[in-house]
């Protein structure tokens, strides 16, 4: 086998790996939010809060350790935060493609197996309406909030604070957003199949995606404002190369 061959070979062995991350890791968080909301309105039946306390602090917890285990490989899980990587050069356009693939088949499975690990059906389409401008708006916050807390973390060299910064933010950004901080085109598909505390309804699905989209797009401005690409330069080889292809 030729040089040229061999790194070839390599460098899909390498994005087989990445993709095999993001969708063991995806899997998990959505299991993750969709198994703790079925947990947490049977626990709690009464008390809608208590739920959406009891959700958002186990997706928080499971984001911590699922970017803590993966992070050496690739811990996206987010089709935005991938989209937002290629736009700043950190992930080649080629390469995001199977990452994203991956990070949508990851939560399908993943709330399947959320459904099934408490006795429902594998699928079951949620008829969870969530519209309306406010909501809209929650989500472009969620996502600029998030994007801005990765890459703003990634940008000063702070790559190992990411798990812990994530699990906060996303915490946090279930109470102060008005939509719940879904803040993930993947995640929010996955929670179309699962009639469930978690789930949102098919219709609702496409503006919450948009909107979404809309904020890694402000987000993409909002680091390189605060974080020239002349910052990125300073931080260690490895980060600056790629290394927010390892983060969420």
């Amino acid at each position: 086998m030729t040089e040229q061959a061999s790194e070839q070979v390599s460098e899909q062995v390498h994005v087989v790996r990445r993709a095999g991350a993001e969708l063991i890791g995806t899997a998990f968080l959505v299991a993750a939010v969709i198994g703790s909301g079925i947990a947490a309105s049977r626990l709690s039946p009464d008390d809608v809060g208590l739920q959406l306390l009891e959700n958002s602090i186990i997706t928080g917890a499971a984001l911590v350790a699922l970017i803590l285990a993966l992070q050496p490989v690739s811990a996206a899980f987010n089709p935005v935060v991938t989209l937002v990587e290629v736009a700043l050069g950190l992930v080649g356009k080629a390469e995001a493609v199977p990452l994203i693939g991956a990070q949508f088949v990851g939560g399908f499975i993943g709330a399947v197996v959320a459904n099934m690990m408490f006795d429902l059906d594998a699928i079951s389409i949620s008829t969870h309406d969530r519209t309306g401008a406010n909501l809209w708006l929650g989500e472009v916050v969620a996502t600029l909030g998030l994007v801005l807390v990765i890459f703003g973390s990634v940008r000063s060299g702070r790559t190992e604070t990411i798990a812990y910064a994530v699990g906060g933010y996303i915490t946090a950004a279930y109470w102060f957003t008005s939509s719940t901080s879904f803040a993930n085109p993947a995640v929010t598909v996955a929670r179309m199949f699962s009639d469930t505390f978690a789930g949102i309804a098919p219709s609702s699905v496409p503006v919450f995606v948009l909107m979404q989209l809309l904020g890694g797009v402000l987000a993409v401005g909002a680091v390189k404002l605060l974080y020239p690409r002349a910052d990125l330069a300073t931080l260690d080889p490895e980060a600056a190369a790629g290394g927010a292809g390892r983060h969420p």
